[in-house]
């Protein structure tokens, strides 16, 4: 079977990438070619059909992901659906199921159904919930074997993209061992795959049977995202020889990847100081030659429990001008609780926000187009087109509502001293 890269590279150009490019306003040709390099992943996994296919990276928007998810206290199908709305109408490009409570593979498969956007997955996380479902067992109770086969339901039920932990190697624990952090891991798979690794004084499964995901990817065209196990949760962790270890070790894995004609995407940070951010970026870029980038945040401190969605979009921001092709959200809720609806639409807004921002600075066709036509009605004080055409039209108008004026053409902030109706009247 021929894969999309595949096509590419034979000259070809597949309809799932006129689609992106017409949706993207781009050259189908420069994206099939861009495609064939690696600079560029289209998410379009086989057995799904998507509304919207995702394309990430060279040229093109920068996207953002919304993460939901049961979990074991909060297991209720419902709820994820709700979210999952709540992150479309939003704007999401893309929802990522993190779930680890309730019947995962039908909670996954209703997601699937129902999401209109790209949908990516963990499957690290399902072979860790299937190994503690007998008594008494725990997440060391997975096998090689079966972290491998959850990769495979993964892809079967049609996500786009799996988020697959690989670059948790002995080397780079060593790495960790030798250079103690703050906080440790605080990547979920990471953790997985590390105590599995240190118990059993094995290697990574996901990193020793690369070749079988790359096999798997294949015939489901799905896209590999390589995890980030070692991203750090805490500013003094961040570039420390761990990560900069498992991102040599991701770069070597995206280069087999595409040798295999499979789509790949690299993840990374997680908790960043500010003015390191743009260094990191260009250092992944570089190392990983252009490989379509998917980071966390990054949050550029510790201390905001209940703003990390504001910590967040400042990362996001700069990491996006810097080259960043793909923002995960982080809710109000992040290391708090499980978020909700509300929290989830915050989350988007605030990651689309930034998304924009780093496309603005990155050049993006149309991006500051988008500013300057809201701006001019801003100067003619166009009330309806302002409010239909700003990011989050839901809570400008809502915002215009409760403090509206009785003179109509102005804020209640300004009234009568409104900057532009005084341009107006005076010149």
């Amino acid at each position: 079977m021929k894969t999309i890269i595949d096509r590419c590279r034979a000259g070809k150009i597949p309809d799932e990438i006129k689609r992106v490019a017409a949706d993207e306003n781009v050259c189908a040709k420069t994206l099939a070619e861009r495609v064939a390099k690696g600079t560029v992943t289209v998410c379009a996994g086989k057995h799904r059909k998507a509304a919207k296919l995702l394309g990430i990276g060279e040229g093109l928007r920068t996207k953002v992901n919304a993460n939901i998810g049961t979990s074991r206290d909060y297991p209720t199908l419902d709820a994820e659906l709700a979210k999952l709305d709540a992150a479309v109408e939003a704007g999401a490009d893309a929802v990522m199921d993190l779930s680890t409570g309730g019947d995962l593979r039908a909670i996954r498969k209703a997601i699937i159904d129902r999401s209109p956007v790209g949908i990516g997955s963990v499957c690290v996380y399902e072979a860790a919930v299937r190994a503690t479902e007998s008594i008494g067992q725990n997440i060391l109770a997975m096998t090689p074997d079966s972290m491998v086969e959850a990769f495979r339901i993964h892809a079967e039920d049609g996500v786009d993209f799996i988020t697959v932990h690989a670059g948790v190697t002995r080397k780079v624990l060593k790495l960790l061992a030798a250079n103690p952090r703050v906080c440790g891991i605080v990547s979920r798979g990471g953790t997985f795959l590390a105590e599995w690794v240190r118990h059993h004084k094995a290697e990574n499964p996901y990193f020793e049977r690369f070749d079988d995901i790359l096999e798997l990817a294949r015939k489901y065209e799905v896209t590999l995202s390589l995890g980030d196990g070692m991203r750090p949760g805490a500013l003094a962790d961040a570039n420390d020889p761990a990560q900069l270890g498992e991102m040599k070790v991701l770069a070597g894995l995206a280069k087999r990847a595409r040798e295999a004609g499979v789509q790949v995407m690299i993840e990374g940070p997680g908790h960043m100081p500010l003015n390191t951010i743009v260094e990191h970026v260009k250092m992944q870029k570089k190392l990983c030659k252009g490989a379509p980038f998917y980071v966390l945040g990054p949050l550029v401190t510790d201390v905001a429990p209940g703003y990390d969605h504001i910590t967040s979009a400042i990362g996001g921001a700069i990491a996006s001008a810097a080259g960043a092709d793909f923002l995960c959200y982080v809710t109000p809720s992040e290391h708090l609780s499980l978020p909700g609806p509300e929290e989830v639409r915050t989350g988007v807004i605030a990651a689309r926000i930034a998304a924009h921002a780093g496309d603005i600075a990155k050049g993006i066709p149309g991006a500051s187009d988008w500013d300057r036509s809201f701006s001019e009605r801003r100067r003619k004080r166009d009330w309806p087109a302002q409010l239909s055409q700003c990011i989050d039209p839901i809570a400008a108008k809502r915002l215009r509502e409760r403090g509206k004026p009785a003179d109509e053409e102005v804020c209640s902030m300004c009234g009568k001293f409104c900057v532009f109706r005084l341009q107006d009247e005076l010149d």
